[in-house]
């Protein structure tokens, strides 16, 4: 059997395909939350205060240490189903401590996104550019789904983060892969989008700027790059990196 975990897009774990637990049956935002962070953080405990400081980011209310037990009660609860204690899932509670156990062949999403633009920047660097666009699709399709939507405490938003990076870093995959495989149009579509998520990324303004002089644009590709000059000027008082200017001249050679 396999066992999926997802905490992207819905909150919920399937086996086999089916899904066995789903985001409506948390109760509640909190619980979501603390499935989340312990999924995150399985296979060690987790003490008491530290999950409470994830659960209430601000300041704990006066009963937290009830509310708090409560809400683990209530997933032991949902993870007793036997789906999922076939598969070995138990949340074990002991001297103030929690700690999520997982098979060790659990799939979960967000980890699956770091790995897939881990090998696919690997089979770039090994000019391996159609064999890059399998994972970086899957890094870029699983980076862009809401990372539990409508909380913003201060660890909810770190994973976001993360996940903005592991879409930007897939982007820029696509945006090479896309160039590599003569898509131009594509690879502009790619760059522009990993713009979007940092305006002053040069890598992704080289990649812009490529794409558009591949289209047979290199007008668009020069005005590309006097916007990022523009924008570092005004923002960061510097000037574009030696690499893209470099690549600004070649452009107009």
């Amino acid at each position: 059997m396999t066992l999926r975990v997802y905490l992207t897009g819905r909150a919920s774990i399937e086996v086999d395909g089916d899904v066995v637990l789903s985001e409506r049956q948390f109760r509640g935002r909190q619980e979501r939350v603390a499935f989340a962070y312990l999924v995150r953080e399985r296979g060690r405990p987790v003490t008491r205060e530290e999950l409470a400081a994830v659960l209430w980011p601000d300041e704990p209310p006066p009963a937290w240490q009830t509310g708090l037990s409560a809400i683990v009660s209530r997933l032991r609860a949902l993870v007793a189903r036997d789906e999922l204690a076939r598969r070995s899932l138990s949340i074990s509670r002991g001297f103030g401590q929690y700690r999520l156990d997982l098979p060790s062949d659990t799939w979960v999403d967000v980890e699956a996104a770091v790995h897939a633009v881990d090998e696919a920047e690997r089979r770039l660097r090994g000019d391996e550019a159609r064999a890059a666009f399998g994972p970086a699709v899957v890094a870029s399709s699983i980076a862009r789904r809401p990372f539990l939507s409508g909380d913003d405490g201060g660890w909810v938003a770190q994973e976001r983060r993360k996940l903005d990076r592991v879409r930007l870093r897939s982007l820029e995959c696509l945006a090479r892969v896309w160039l590599a495989t003569e898509e131009p149009t594509l690879a502009v579509e790619a760059a522009a989008e990993a713009l979007t998520l940092e305006p002053l990324r040069e890598s992704s303004h080289r990649l812009l700027m490529q794409a558009h002089a591949a289209a047979g644009n290199p007008a668009e590709a020069v005005r590309a790059y006097h916007a990022l000059r523009e924008s570092l000027v005004s923002e960061l008082g510097t000037d574009p990196s030696r690499e893209t200017e470099a690549l600004y001249l070649e452009l107009i050679g």
